[in-house]
């Protein structure tokens, strides 16, 4: 199914209603039983999920890391002053721009096809996108070079998969469990519970990633304003069994910070 998020191309997602749009249609359609389930790239899940519905499973996550795409250029640090950068992420232009001031970041819209098309025509220099989802399409090979994770903290949820299914849809979600990769789904819900408790949207600029360790889950976190002026960062620790509230003290921590 093709969406609003799919189809709206020529304005930022912030501007025309978020990474909902991405997700409305697949609902009306498992409302109206034309689906039973559906399949999200899980960070453009909002926070909040819609009355009635449910996540059943987290797919185990891929590569978390953003990679540098260019024709001409090895690495964001080759890159001459007044180079545009493709990206449709708040995320990551306030990130880098703090670390390359001398860029010019674009928005760049559209699927992983359309966005190389657009650079390949002259729109921008070089692209930044989500490695996962090109190791999915089978596109590693356009990879100039990776962004390490301390480098280009990831988004909530980026890289793992969400399957969304009706609360009332017991049986579905029941076999939709069985998919569930605990790791993943400890970790995406402690990232998922900063980006709720600080309003998280493509309106705000923040990112949060979790791994876990044993029994203790690490979660690291970032948030700013829109023009990057202001920047806070935390992480801390806490048990497997309470993701959520890990997640909760890390975002309490970033709005103190942040005031």
């Amino acid at each position: 199914m093709t969406t609003r998020g799919d189809q709206i191309l020529d304005q930022p997602l912030n501007k025309i209603g978020g990474k909902g749009l991405f997700i409305k249609e697949l609902e009306v359609a498992m409302q109206e039983g034309r689906a039973d389930f559906a399949v999200h790239s899980l960070k453009d899940v909002p926070m909040v999920m819609p009355r009635g519905f449910t996540l059943a499973a987290m797919l185990e996550r891929e590569d978390p890391r953003d990679a540098f795409i260019s024709a001409r250029f090895g690495s964001l640090e080759m890159l001459p002053a007044g180079a545009k950068i493709g990206t449709s992420s708040l995320r990551r232009m306030v990130n880098l721009r703090r670390r390359y001031p001398t860029l010019d970041f674009v928005p760049v819209r559209g699927n992983v096809g359309t966005r190389l098309k657009k650079m390949e025509a002259g729109e921008c220099d070089a692209l930044i996108l989500a490695v996962a989802g090109l190791k999915r399409l089978n596109l590693l090979s356009k990879v100039t070079s990776f962004l390490e994770i301390e480098d280009s903290l990831p988004a909530p949820g980026q890289a793992a998969l969400g399957l969304e299914c009706l609360t009332v849809a017991e049986e579905v979600s029941e076999i939709l469990s069985e998919l569930d990769h605990a790791p993943t789904a400890v970790c995406c819900t402690a990232e998922r519970a900063v980006s709720r408790a600080l309003g998280g949207s493509c309106d705000v600029p923040l990112a949060a990633y979790a791994t876990v360790d044993g029994f203790e889950i690490h979660l690291r976190a970032w948030l700013a304003s829109n023009d990057g002026a202001k920047f806070v960062e935390t992480e801390s620790r806490g048990m497997v069994d309470d993701p959520e509230g890990l997640g909760l003290r890390v975002a309490q921590e970033l709005q103190r910070k942040f005031i």
